[in-house]
């Protein structure tokens, strides 16, 4: 799943807004039956890899996600205001397309985008299963 900030305004290059929001996205998934198998937060966006449980409401998920995190950040930086823009991007995996490579490929964004050398080296992502010292 991807979801960009208003504008594709940087509002997560302020490391405040950032571990904020970071903080937010453990708590929100496990309210609405689903699982953070990995994210990474990015200066303008957000990429996540979501196992839903049977009863999990992706749009309810997402409002959530991004409900928690615009509040932790507007609460970081000291006034309020519009964070996210209104929907969001996903896709399922395929049967036959694993899991782990997909986390790689959501980890991998900030080397990409070259915010670090190496994915352990950027601060705001994390991995249920990846050794972060593996994960580069």
């Amino acid at each position: 799943m991807t979801t960009f900030t208003v504008r594709r305004q940087p509002l997560f290059a302020d490391w405040r807004c950032a571990w904020a929001a970071c903080a937010s996205l453990r708590v929100s998934a496990r309210q609405h039956d689903a699982e953070l198998l990995c994210w990474v937060l990015m200066p303008d966006h957000w990429h996540g890899l979501v196992r839903l449980g049977g009863n999990a409401d992706l749009p309810a998920l997402m409002h959530v996600i991004k409900r928690a995190s615009a509040r932790a950040a507007n609460l970081a930086r000291g006034h309020g205001g519009a964070i996210w823009e209104p929907g969001y991007w996903a896709r399922a995996l395929r049967q036959d397309e694993d899991a782990a490579i997909a986390a790689r490929y959501v980890v991998q964004q900030p080397v990409r985008a070259r915010l670090a050398r190496r994915a352990a080296e950027y601060p705001y992502w994390d991995a249920l299963w990846l050794d972060r010292g593996r994960a580069a």
